[in-house]
């Protein structure tokens, strides 16, 4: 718990406890300001205090993570904490990783209508600056 009483974590919590107050005094203005007669001051009368609950939240949640970094725990529950790597060279990986799943369908015979596609879009990549209703060849359709 000690982590949580440096000087930057007494900022964090005063911050908090400020942003939490305001929302809750704006909330409280709105309700006077629809007490006089503004319809749309309703809907800010519950917008506000929301917000001040969404900051207790955040709040919360990121006292938890930082005791459970401090004991050397996972950040979640599902999978431990991925530490990246300092080694030149290595490569970068954020999160989960990509899984593509291939397919094949089993027999290796040709398509025609997939090469005339495949020709279409090499040759609008070898001409930058060519439209659909450029190229010399039927364009393909689906």
């Amino acid at each position: 718990m000690k982590g949580l009483l440096t000087p930057a974590w007494m900022a964090r919590h005063l911050l908090a406890l400020v942003m939490t107050a305001t929302c809750l005094a704006l909330g409280w203005w709105q309700f006077s300001r629809a007490a006089d007669g503004n319809s749309i001051s309703y809907g800010y009368m519950f917008q506000w205090p929301v917000f001040g609950g969404f900051v207790v939240f955040i709040w919360i949640r990121e006292m938890q993570l930082a005791r459970r970094k401090a004991e050397g725990r996972p950040l979640t529950d599902a999978e431990p904490e991925r530490r990246a790597t300092t080694e030149p060279g290595a490569p970068v990986t954020l999160g989960r990783p990509v899984r593509v799943a291939v397919t094949r369908s089993g027999d290796d015979t040709p398509d025609p209508e997939l090469d005339a596609y495949n020709d279409y879009l090499a040759w609008l990549a070898a001409h930058p600056g060519a439209g659909p209703s450029d190229y010399p060849g039927r364009v393909p359709h689906k």
